[in-house]
């Protein structure tokens, strides 16, 4: 999957997995913010939102650790990595 034109085509959902404090220091914008100790217990709302889910973090580690978690669960996402880069994927939407 080619994450970079994922998110240019605003046919995904970004999910940013850091904390509260981390998310309102910036982040991209449209984003939703579900930390990753959180998701385990907010399935329901993650499994309604659009599909794909493409998930980031700070440095692609905690987003990587929830890729498996909503993979095992049968969700459709990718790791993307650090927020900054798909910020910069997003400002250089077609």
């Amino acid at each position: 999957m080619n994450i970079e034109k994922l998110v240019q085509s605003g046919q995904c959902t970004i999910v940013d997995v850091r904390s509260p404090g981390e998310f309102m220091g910036g982040h991209v914008n449209g984003s939703v913010n579900i930390p990753l100790h959180e998701i385990t217990q907010r399935l329901t709302e993650l499994k309604a939102l659009k599909r794909p889910l493409v998930l980031c973090c700070a440095s692609g580690g905690r987003s990587g650790q929830a890729t498996m978690l909503l993979s095992e669960q049968g969700i459709e996402c990718y790791n993307a990595g650090s927020w900054y880069t798909v910020n910069q994927y997003q400002s250089q939407k077609v």
